[in-house]
């Protein structure tokens, strides 16, 4: 080859010259770390900056999900847990109302043996020709003066088979009752089984029939207490005239007033002429006798009939707390379905995100022959 002596081009060693010179000024900036301004991707640090604000937010929004969701099981828990201590104080108060006005001292069997009025109660001074008491100084019995004796058996053996064919019949009555209650519950129990697919529905219903439930025996309770009173106060009255009609009536003021009127005044009697009452004066006593066996008939009646409602408004009470549980029980089954299933989708993107990382993110490893090929130029 041939050497020429080419003249130098100013112009491209000055443009070599600026060249190096830019390529000094510019590593002095990207190698010294107080002064570098470039270098870095900033599109990439933004975007995982957002994707880091996206995630916090998505997070927070959950979270506040899982707050609302959380205050909302709490306060149905509440209302179901005061719902079921209201039902136990009114079924508590009714039991205290009951005992308040149907299991009072007087009612009870063994009542004669702490009467207070017992004094005012006990037997006159004659009772029946027979009574031991009457002795020959008594002046309460005369002989041949027991008139009645036949009719007295009779009406005690009318009464006796009255007495029996009654218990017979309120035997009957009750075993009527308990069938018909049970074939009642058989009935209930198939009837809840078929309605178990409607809870959400039933739940309403039940809520309607107990409050309903409430209010008729709040009013029958109301009206029942009324009645009761004024009946109490009537028996009362007609205790009164009783009492009142048998001391002027009685075996011992008079027996018979045509015979024993006094010359003194009619308020008097002749003791030796008195021969007991009139037969008009024994119909009444009997009438009287007679009624008061049909109050107390009737009364036995009312107390069965409050005695069969209040067993109805207990079943339903017991109905209805069932049905709050069974309902409660299938909303925590429910819930831990859901909680479960969100669990479950969880637990698969953290998977699908692990293997993104090994398969797709984590494939190219730098090795130390990787790292040695940077900060050498500026380029």
């Amino acid at each position: 080859m041939y050497k020429l002596d080419l003249p130098v081009d100013l112009k491209e060693v000055a443009a070599i010259e600026r060249r190096r010179n830019r390529e000094q000024q510019r590593q002095s900036r990207i190698f010294n770390a107080k002064f570098r301004t470039i270098g870095v991707d900033v599109a990439a640090l933004e975007q995982q900056v957002e994707e880091r604000r996206t995630m916090e937010r998505s997070e927070k929004v959950r979270e506040e999900v899982f707050d609302a969701d959380r205050e909302q099981y709490d306060k149905i828990a509440l209302m179901l847990e005061q719902k079921e201590q209201k039902l136990a104080r009114d079924l508590e108060q009714a039991v205290l109302n009951y005992r308040a006005q149907n299991q009072k001292p007087e009612t009870r069997r063994e009542f004669d043996l702490y009467d207070p009025d017992l004094l005012k109660k006990d037997r006159p001074a004659r009772i029946s020709d027979d009574d031991p008491r009457c002795g020959p100084a008594s002046l309460q019995k005369f002989v041949g003066e027991d008139l009645n004796e036949k009719k007295r058996k009779e009406l005690q053996i009318e009464m006796a088979k009255k007495c029996l064919s009654e218990q017979i019949d309120e035997r009957k009555s009750i075993e009527a009752q308990q069938v018909y209650a049970d074939n009642l519950y058989d009935r209930k129990r198939v009837e809840l089984d078929e309605r178990a697919q409607h809870l959400s529905k039933m739940e309403e219903e039940c809520r309607k029939a107990v409050n309903m439930a409430t209010s008729n025996f709040n009013q029958a309770l109301a009206m029942e207490t009324s009645e009761r009173r004024r009946l109490q106060k009537q028996q009362e009255e007609d205790n009164n005239l009783a009492e009142i009609y048998n001391h002027l009536t009685g075996d011992i003021l008079t027996e018979d007033p045509t015979v024993a009127v006094s010359a003194f005044g009619p308020h008097r009697v002749v003791p030796d002429r008195w021969k007991g009452m009139s037969p008009e004066q024994l119909k009444a006593i009997l009438d009287i006798q007679k009624q008061q066996c049909e109050e107390k008939q009737r009364l036995k009646e009312e107390e069965k009939q409050w005695n069969m409602e209040w067993d109805r408004q207990r079943t339903l009470a017991t109905r209805a707390a069932m049905n709050l549980e069974q309902q409660e029980q299938e909303f925590s089954r429910e819930m831990r379905k859901r909680l479960d299933g969100y669990n479950q989708q969880l637990s698969r993107e953290q998977r699908a995100h692990l293997e993104y990382l090994d398969k797709v993110v984590y494939t190219n490893n730098p090795t130390a022959h990787f790292l040695t090929q940077f900060n050498t130029t500026s380029r």
